[in-house]
């Protein structure tokens, strides 16, 4: 294997693996409220895009590493939509007019 292919995979490797923290603690706490649905959705749309012009080249650095973070980025784009936090109501003031208009 040539020394650029080497370094193509080994920089895909260490970009795809520093989404693997994130899957993990994802999915361990249940929870991706911190986590943005707009940028993660267009992230996948751009590793998306890397995938297929490493397709279509035959690169297989770009093939790989795009694959495997396409992988890990769409769990935390699952995750997002799946672990959805439910919106607690608003206490109410026990039936208690509150507004400009009580005594």
């Amino acid at each position: 294997m040539e020394s650029v292919t080497l370094i193509g995979l080994a920089a895909g490797f260490c970009t795809t693996i520093a989404f693997l923290p994130q899957v993990i603690k994802t999915w361990r706490s249940r929870s991706a409220k911190d986590l943005s649905l707009g940028m993660y959705t267009i992230f996948c749309t751009g590793v998306a895009l890397w995938l297929t012009y490493g397709l279509l080249i035959s690169d297989l650095p770009i093939i790989l590493t795009n694959l495997a973070t396409l992988v890990l980025a769409l769990s935390i784009l699952f995750f997002k939509l799946t672990f959805r936090e439910s919106v607690s109501p608003v206490p109410s003031a026990a039936g208690k007019n509150i507004g400009p208009d009580s005594e």
